[in-house]
């Protein structure tokens, strides 16, 4: 254990990070391995895989996505957002290129195949995206900065791609958190009201235009529209599993449920562990989120404590939606269960949003120590 007087890098990082928001992340991250050895076994057997092949790959990919989350938290808030920046560009370039070369899967072009690794470019998208528009929405406080232009630019810029591709689980979270970063900027109430026009006809164009999202609206709102098995077997599972689950490893329903390891792997767990492990595991994600958003409000940086409140925003509706859409609330969407749900490209991703959480509400240090962290800690770009 680092005492107080410690210089070293490491010693500065453990006294200046958020332990109660590190203990909350590494309880998740633990959470998603206990259960996917519940989600994963039954689709690796449809799948003539070995048993625990998910679960090995999920380790696999667990190792680079704590390095990963370590790294980022070291950053000062000037280098998170010159990283932000350079994984930014080059994530929306891996987007075209899935565009046009990744493979089609249901129907969307989001993959990229490199050998035997698939990565989805559009979830590294997402905490860049977070970053550099609480970048932009800060600096356009400043009188004579182009600061709130670029932010409404950059939207655009982000998700018309994602459309494309089609995604529009990930456009909806995306604007969703932009949103919410214009809100606390403190722009005016009409830009608020014209953006939510604006929101509202894009998915009205959507449903009438898009086949695949008419489809989800329809089954979602009246049942003997089309094929809900996904989404009755999920709530199926609820019900068996009851109050407090049929145990680990005795679930049933689990075995004819689709995804069962990625989106709908929240229902697997209701069925093992019940209802109230599910409560619990809602209650994880909401410690999470509030302890980021107290950090974000004791920052005195307009950027750390946007950008704070952006990556726990982006954190909370994620998992929102996903629990949402595995009860039946929202229309299914494809979206992962942060830290639970497997998958590389979006344990990777979240564990770089997450260290840069990390990075960006660190406690700045005293007057005695501010010129020798001064590089570690810089606030300009």
């Amino acid at each position: 254990m680092a005492s107080r007087a410690d210089r070293t890098y490491l010693g500065q990082w453990w006294w200046t990070v958020d332990r109660m928001l590190l203990v909350a992340i590494g309880a998740v991250m633990v959470s998603g391995l206990v259960l996917l050895m519940a989600g994963g076994p039954p689709v690796a057997e449809r799948l003539g895989l070995s048993t625990f092949h998910f679960v090995n790959r999920q380790v696999a990919f667990l190792v680079p996505a704590l390095l990963v989350m370590a790294a980022a938290s070291f950053l000062s808030p000037r280098y998170v957002r010159r990283v932000s920046l350079v994984i930014y560009l080059v994530s929306m370039l891996l987007v075209f290129a899935a565009l046009q070369f990744g493979p089609e899967v249901k129907g969307a072009h989001r993959w990229l195949q490199f050998g035997p690794v698939t990565i989805q470019p559009s979830e590294f998208v997402k905490p860049a995206f977070v970053v550099l528009a609480a970048w932009a929405f800060s600096e356009g406080s400043r009188k004579d900065a182009p600061g709130t232009m670029l932010a409404i630019l950059i939207l655009p810029a982000t998700i018309i791609p994602l459309v494309m591709q089609p995604d529009f689980g990930q456009t909806m979270l995306i604007t969703t958190v932009w949103a919410v970063l214009f809100f606390i900027a403190g722009l005016h109430l009409a830009w608020m009201l014209a953006l939510g026009c604006i929101g509202a006809a894009g998915l009205a164009v959507a449903y009438a235009l898009v086949p695949h999202v008419r489809s989800r609206v329809e089954r979602f709102l009246d049942k003997s529209s089309g094929d809900t098995f996904q989404v009755d077997t999920a709530l199926e599972s609820f019900y068996q599993g009851g109050w407090f689950g049929k145990g680990p490893g005795e679930g049933t329903v689990k075995r004819i449920l689709p995804d069962a390891h990625t989106d709908f792997i929240f229902a697997v767990t209701g069925e093992e562990l019940g209802v109230i492990a599910c409560m619990a595991l809602a209650l994880l994600f909401l410690a999470v989120v509030l302890r980021g958003l107290v950090l974000a409000r004791r920052i005195d940086d307009p950027f750390c404590s946007y950008a704070s409140v952006g990556l726990v925003t982006l954190f909370g509706v994620q998992a929102g939606i996903n629990m949402g859409v595995n009860v039946h609330l929202l229309p299914a969407k494809g979206m992962t269960l942060p830290f639970i749900s497997y998958g590389g490209s979006s344990l990777l991703s979240l564990a770089l949003g997450m260290g840069f959480l990390v990075a960006l509400t660190r406690r700045r240090p005293s007057a005695g120590l501010a010129g020798r962290l001064a590089p570690l800690h810089g606030n300009h770009a």
